[in-house]
This record gives structure tokens, C-alpha cells and sequence, in this order.
């Protein structure tokens, strides 16, 4: 089975240089994000940190899209949140455990491929509002530890001041060489401004400490029953499909960004493999990380090695680099997660927007709304998906056309072109004229082809109005997958087919 035996292709060149900055990078991004949102649960802050790391290292291994980057995601632990305040962390582990199994069998069940019908507008509010999100997190940090009062004085330059030179070192550096990451060097060089000069600033131990021991293997300690599987079940749906959107639509992005291709049925089963694995060892849970992966990529990453390294590095932190990485100032992580948002926002979208339909502007606006305003990106992805889908109906519908002749038998023949399903059955019913037709009626279907069961239902009672002018109605050149439809609804309604040879028109193959 590829999930196991084949977590690498060693058939590809691995820039080995390229691959441990950008590791090293992505773990000084990932500890402070881990940490914050572990805070916000109310959970340990080495809860965040472990997320992070076996996150990382089972989908770095396993998992479908070499260059993705995951671990202890806020989109997935912002929906546990209630859960832990209600009933404690262990139920939390068991949720995140519950839902690894839900996205595992997703995988299994190779169902991860409906992800392609999310549509482009979806993708580009998906990213605008994600990038708005990623900036709003960072300006939050110009506030006071307890996030009441905007920094003052010496304390808000001092931070401003960083976060501009930060900034510009990640815009101008890669201009003078690519050699390394621009994000590790404007790190490095503001932590030597600041250890070298003595400047007083926020620090990585401003939000929390880091030490710690190796994960601990535990069963949550929870009744096993159906009650607890009424409590934790919702949550653990929810979570699943939050983070299989999020890691899928990552997977999507770096497929486009880099030009190659991932496999999402597989991304999906290591997603699930490492949050059961985090229910086990007493992390948070989380999926795919855009920001973190947009560094990893933009360092230069494109293989397995750079996530592996990152995991790694944070373990290590966790052991005994803490009181290394707590003295790096918040200032440079903040610099560096702004341009990350700022190089995630689709500007394009700015560019064709005349070129596009008003309805895809709209879906693209209300996605990044939803995403900004609810922090919630799978109900922004999924209204996406059901207004994108409700106008492709609307506009599908209007475009159900007939053409009409009478043979020199007298039979009347209608040629329909368009499909004929629930948004189109009121403009198909329109074309017929039951009273004035001559006794015989033949519907071509060979541009065209029967969806659904209103379409069926349609069919059935067009057919009744021509028998109650004691007209009859067939039907001709029916797709196979038609026919099919039909002759499952044999019991509840009533229409002629004309036998004809298999005429595949219109499949959905």
C-alpha cells in the first residue's frame, strides 16, 4: 500500500540546502502561531507544540503534497474550543482521535476528490480573506499581553520599528541572492539587533514558555459509550470537514503554485493518521497550515525533507532549545507572517475583475467576507460552493432551447438541446403545446439529457397531458444513463421510450 511503503520517491533531486533553511524557517513561524492558539482553547501551551510536531512529522512522511506544512491549525481548534471549556481536555482528545478516523476513511474511500468542485472565485475569497486573517492576527500583537490597550512610547516604535526592518529584509534580500530563505535572515539578524544593542521588546516568552518533555502515549480518559459519542461526534465532524477543506484547498494552492500534482485521497488519510495520532499523544489536533506552507515554499521547498526538519526542530525546542527561541523577538515573526499575507492575497483578482462575471465577483466577495468576519473557512467555502452552484443552475436553465418540425408523416418531432433538471423543467414544460400538436409527438433527447428526478416527474406529467388529449408522446435517442433513470422510476410514472440503439449523448463521463 503506497500510504506505507512508499513515503518517498528517491527518484527526485532533493536540494538538501534548500530544504533544512526552510525547515529551520518554518518551525520559528510555527512555535509562536501553535502557541497562541493553544492559549486561546484554554489548553497548555505544549498541547500547541506537540500538535505541531506530530502533525508535521506524519504528514510530512505520509501524507500527498510534498512542500505542504501542518500542525496545530486555529481553524481546526477554534471548533473544539466549547467543547474543551464544557467538558474537559480529555474530551478534546478524544474529538480530535474521533475525527482522524472520519478524515482517514475519507481518503480510504477516495472521496477526498470532490475538493475539484470547489470553483477559482471560491479559491480567490478563500485566500483573500485568509491572507486578511493572517495580517489581523499580527497587527493584534501591537497590543498589551492581555490584548486590551495598543502599545505606547518606546515599546510601540521599538516594535514598529523591527517589524518594518523585518519587512524589508524579507522584500529586498532575495533581490540580492536566493541562496537562503529571506524570512530566516530577517530573523536572525533582528535577533542580533536586539540581543547585540540590549533592546527591550516582545519576545517569543512573552506569550508563553516552551519547555518540556517527549509527548506521552495515552488512551483519553473518557466513559466509552454512546453518550460520549453524542458529545463528541458533532465536534468531531465538524472538525474533519474543517480541516480536510483546509488541507485540500492548501494542497490545491501549492499544486498550482508549484505546477505539479498532489494526491488528495492520500493528504487526506495522513491528515487522519496524524490527528488520531495527536488524540493519542495529547496534541490539540490541526491540518494543513497556508501560511506556514507559503513560507516553506517560498524558502524554496519542494520535497518531503524541509516538514520533516521543521517537526524535528520543534521537538527540539521543546527538549532543550527553549530558552534559545523564547529570547527571539515577537517583532521578526510578526514582519515575516505579514508578508506571507501579503504574498498570499490573490492581487490578481484585482487585475480581471472586469473580466469576470458579476456572479463569480460576488461568490469571491462573499467568501472572503465570511472567512474575515466568522473566522470560519469551511462555512465560507462551503456558501461558496452552494451560490456558485445555485447560479450554475440559474444560468443553465435559461438555456434549455427546442427545435420544432413536423415530418411528412404528421408527426411533430421537438429536438431539445440542454439539459433538463430541476432548474430547467419550468422552461422545458413551456416548449409543448399538448392542445395543438397532432396525435403522435416524438422529444429527441440527442442534445440533451434527463438529471434528475424533477426532470422525471416533468416527463411523467407532460406525458399525462398529452394522453388526456389522447395524443401519444415518446421519447427518442436516450443516453444509457437516462434510460437507466427512467426505468428505476418505471413504478411511479408513466412514459414511452422508443427503442433505438445505444446512443451515449451527453454522459457525464
Amino acid at each position: 500500500m503506497p500510504f506505507f511503503t512508499s513515503p518517498f520517491d528517491f527518484s527526485r533531486k532533493v536540494n538538501y540546502k534548500n530544504e533544512i533553511l526552510a525547515g529551520l524557517t518554518v518551525a520559528m513561524t510555527m512555535i509562536p502561531e501553535s502557541l497562541s492558539f493553544a492559549i486561546l482553547a484554554g489548553l497548555s501551551p505544549l498541547t500547541g507544540l506537540y500538535a505541531a510536531f506530530l502533525m508535521g512529522l506524519v504528514t510530512a512522511i505520509f501524507g500527498g503534497r510534498p512542500g505542504m506544512v501542518s500542525g496545530g491549525a486555529g481553524a481546526t481548534v477554534v471548533v473544539l474550543i466549547a467543547l474543551a471549556k464544557d467538558h474537559g481536555v480529555e474530551y478534546l482528545f478524544a474529538a480530535v482521535l474521533l475525527a482522524g478516523v472520519l478524515q482517514f476513511l475519507v481518503g480510504a474511500l477516495k472521496l477526498a476528490k470532490f475538493v475539484r468542485l470547489i470553483p477559482q472565485p471560491v479559491m480567490y475569497g478563500f485566500l483573500n480573506g485568509l491572507a486578511i486573517i493572517i495580517f489581523m492576527a499580527q497587527v493584534v500583537q501591537f497590543k498589551t499581553a492581555g490584548g486590551t490597550q495598543w502599545l505606547q512610547g518606546n515599546a510601540l516604535y521599538v516594535m514598529l520599528g523591527l517589524t518594518l526592518l523585518t519587512i524589508a529584509i524579507v522584500y529586498f534580500f532575495p533581490k540580492m541572492t536566493k541562496a537562503v530563505p529571506a524570512s530566516l535572515v530577517a530573523i536572525l539578524v533582528v535577533f542580533a539587533i536586539v540581543a547585540g544593542f540590549g533592546i527591550q521588546t516582545r519576545t517569543v516568552a512573552d506569550i508563553a514558555h516552551i519547555s518540556g518533555n517527549l509527548p506521552a502515549f495515552h488512551i483519553p480518559l473518557v466513559s466509552f459509550s454512546l453518550d460520549t459519542l453524542k458529545i463528541i461526534f458533532p465536534f468531531s465532524l465538524v472538525m474533519a470537514g474543517v480541516g480536510l477543506i483546509e488541507s485540500l484547498l492548501t494542497l490545491s494552492m501549492v499544486d498550482e503554485i508549484t505546477g505539479t500534482k498532489g494526491n488528495a485521497n492520500r493528504e487526506a488519510m495522513a491528515q487522519g493518521a496524524a490527528n488520531v495520532t495527536n488524540g493519542l499523544f495529547g496534541g490539540m489536533g490541526g491540518c494543513a497550515m497556508v501560511a506556514q506552507t507559503l513560507v516553506n515554499i517560498n524558502a524554496g521547498s519542494r520535497a518531503r525533507l524541509a516538514g520533516i526538519i521543521a517537526s524535528v526542530t520543534i521537538l527540539i525546542i521543546i527538549l532543550v532549545g527553549a530558552p534559545f527561541i523564547e529570547k527571539i523577538p515577537m517583532a521578526a515573526l510578526v514582519g515575516v507572517m505579514m508578508m506571507v499575507a501579503i504574498g498570499t492575497f490573490q492581487w490578481v483578482s484585482f487585475r480581471i475583475i472586469n473580466k469576470m462575471p458579476k456572479s463569480d465577483i460576488f461568490v469571491g466577495i462573499t467568501v472572503a467576507v465570511i472567512t474575515v468576519l466568522l473566522h470560519n473557512l469551511a462555512l465560507a467555502v462551503l456558501a461558496g460552493v452552494v451560490i456558485a452552484a445555485l447560479v450554475f443552475a440559474w444560468d443553465n436553465a435559461k438555456r434549455i432551447r427546442a427545435r420544432k418540425y413536423v415530418d411528412e408523416n404528421g408527426v411533430k418531432h421537438y429536438e431539445i438541446y440542454g439539459p433538463i433538471f430541476f432548474g430547467s423543467v419550468s422552461a422545458f414544460a413551456e416548449k409543448f403545446d399538448p392542445v395543438n400538436d397532432p396525435a403522435e409527438v416524438i422529444i429527441d433527447f440527442k442534445e440533451s439529457r434527463v438529471a434528475d428526478m424533477s426532470a422525471i416527474e416533468m416527463l411523467h406529467k407532460l406525458t399525462e397531458r398529452y394522453q388526456q388529449q389522447a395524443k401519444i408522446l415518446r421519447l427518442r435517442h436516450l443516453s444509457e444513463d437516462c434510460r437507466k433513470i427512467l426505468q428505476n422510476a418505471a413504478t411511479v410514472i408513466e412514459v414511452n421510450i422508443m427503442k433505438d440503439p445505444t446512443y451515449k449523448v451527453m454522459s457525464q463521463e
